[in-house]
């Protein structure tokens, strides 16, 4: 989906896991952080990047335009600014279709 905004592209992630017993246990989870900003924490369990491990990367551009994210525990976790969360959405699914 070359043209599709974060959120098509997320939705579609989601609805590529739903098969009656991914999305009872597991799920997407989108909330706000106080400095301000966004949280994400995708579940990977069940999917071929269930056991990925990476490190934090970094991207801090300015207080309030910066990215953190990292993959541990079966989870792909996101920290961002507060106009950066499509930005981490994307930076998520171009890793998970990745090679």
């Amino acid at each position: 989906m070359p043209d599709a905004t974060a959120l098509e592209r997320l939705q579609k992630w989601y609805l590529a896991r739903c098969n009656g017993k991914w999305e009872h246990s597991w799920g997407v989870e989108i909330g706000t952080l106080d400095n301000p900003g966004w949280r994400a924490r995708i579940d990977l369990n069940a999917t071929p990047k269930e056991n990925a491990v990476f490190a934090h990367v970094e991207n801090h551009r300015s207080e309030s335009d910066w990215i953190v994210y990292w993959a541990e525990k079966k989870r792909f976790h996101i920290a961002c600014g507060p106009e950066n969360l499509a930005e981490a959405i994307n930076l998520f699914i171009d890793w998970y279709e990745s090679n």
